[in-house]
């Protein structure tokens, strides 16, 4: 599978209007976008971040950067690689000490913890 480099045009919200948000990421060097159904919490988190905003409270994501901070790990790319059901699937690639490790995630989680560990 070829991958596509992608960046994150915006949030803005879902035409289901339900609370859910829509994550637009375009394809870095090319005209394509994927529109991805997200939370309000994710979308909220991934806001705050690419805002520069800083939260009075760690949310989750910032946890995760924390844990990889003091262990010294590296969170070196989110691979979105599936789609099943209507459903994206992604996985957080990671490495410590030389060992690469792919950990299942939503894509949501996965670009809330990419954006913090960038």
């Amino acid at each position: 599978m070829k991958k596509v480099q992608v960046d994150i045009l915006g949030l803005s919200t879902s035409p289901q209007n339900n609370g859910a948000y829509a994550l637009i990421l375009h394809e870095i060097g090319g005209k394509r976008k994927l529109p991805i159904i997200i939370g309000s919490f994710e979308a909220q988190a991934i806001a705050l971040k690419l805002e520069n905003i800083k939260a009075p409270r760690p949310f989750t994501h910032d946890l995760v950067r924390s844990i990889t901070d003091t262990f010294g790990i590296t969170v070196t790319e989110v691979i979105i690689d599936e789609l099943k059901n209507e459903t994206f699937y992604a996985k957080v690639v990671c490495e410590m000490s030389g060992v690469v490790q792919e950990i299942d995630a939503r894509p949501s989680d996965a670009i809330a913890i990419a954006v913090r560990c960038d």
